[in-house]
């Protein structure tokens, strides 16, 4: 008799209990983040970052699923499905951003940049703030400035010291045509070609190069594929953390702000990689087979691509540029 009458009360209790269980479950929300790199680059400590400070934040209220490696496209289709809502986040290049965002092709003018700590200054000032904002335009929602270092120059022919050496050098570039112009310029022939098809061009001899911060160099074991590294620094890369828009949307000024702090540690987490491959990053490609010539001959390279900047003062604001050069 007192277990039939217990027993609606215990099933009741078992399912209220189900359902406590079970809402934090379905309140928490996953999210896709996308980069072209692996896991273990700079892009994949910024996504690591990310994720644990928005975990952190929200208390545990969004996930963050990661897709590296371009598991979801190169870096256009993931800016479209950024804007399209089928992509959650992402870290991405300029290279891929100016297509969308022009302006943001700035940075790329080489031998603009001094060294890391003025890049990093120009990006957190008001130069760098305001370009942030300008994304939203396109339909797009940047968070802030990640980074990925100043981007040498691999081949697989010859040692580069000056630029005439590089003189028909054929050398993938990013679809960046302030890139383009000034290779153009040097005497480089620029192929411009999405990431994923990068490694399979070099083993096959269809370009004879790459260029790329020491960060992506190390990460994506070039060294297996390219004999000759020269330290040109021909120019700074940034890259920029990204929402889609169907999200930010969706949130409350109290999570904007978490995944605003989630964004400036991942950028945070992408510097102090970068910082930690500029001091072992060349003792680590010369162990593993590679040439390196750290003594190159950059006012030539500079003297070379200096008649471009006419075409620069164009494209650009000139005393955007300007202001870029003089920040302190």
């Amino acid at each position: 008799m007192r277990k039939t009458w217990l027993a609606p009360l215990f099933a009741a209790f078992t399912a209220a209990a189900g359902l406590a269980l079970a809402t934090p479950a379905a309140a928490q929300t996953t999210l896709k983040m996308a980069y072209a790199l692996s896991a273990n680059s700079h892009y994949g400590a910024g996504g690591e970052a990310f994720s644990k400070s928005l975990d952190a934040g929200t208390g545990g209220r969004y996930k963050v699923q990661q897709f590296p490696s371009s598991a979801l496209g190169g870096e256009r289709e993931v800016i479209e499905g950024l804007q399209l809502g089928t992509i959650d986040l992402a870290i991405l290049s300029t290279g891929a951003t100016l297509n969308f965002v022009p302006q943001t092709g700035v940075f790329d003018i080489p031998f603009l940049m001094r060294d890391l700590a003025h890049a990093r200054q120009v990006l957190d000032g008001p130069i760098g703030q305001d370009m942030l904002k300008a994304f939203s335009a396109r339909g797009l929602e940047a968070l802030a400035w990640g980074e990925q270092g100043f981007r040498h120059l691999t081949n697989s022919k010859r040692a580069v010291t000056t630029a005439a050496d590089a003189k028909g050098l054929k050398i993938r570039t990013t679809e960046n045509p302030v890139h383009i112009t000034a290779f153009r310029q040097i005497g480089i022939l620029p192929t411009p070609m999405a990431w994923p098809e990068v490694a399979t061009a070099l083993q096959q001899g269809t370009i004879d190069g790459q260029e790329n911060p020491l960060s992506v160099i190390t990460s994506a074991k070039l060294s297996q594929l390219q004999k000759h590294l020269s330290l040109t620094g021909h120019v700074y890369a940034p890259a920029v953390i990204m929402v889609s828009p169907t999200v930010y949307g969706s949130l409350s000024d109290a999570d904007k702000k978490v995944f605003m702090e989630a964004a400036k540690q991942a950028a945070q987490a992408m510097r102090n990689f970068v910082d930690n491959i500029e001091k072992t990053g060349v003792e680590q490609l010369k162990a593993e087979g590679m040439e390196v010539v750290t003594s190159v001959d950059r006012k030539s390279f500079e003297d070379a691509v200096a008649p471009v900047y006419e075409e620069y003062y164009k494209r650009f604001d000139k005393k955007l540029i300007d202001d870029i050069r003089n920040t302190r």
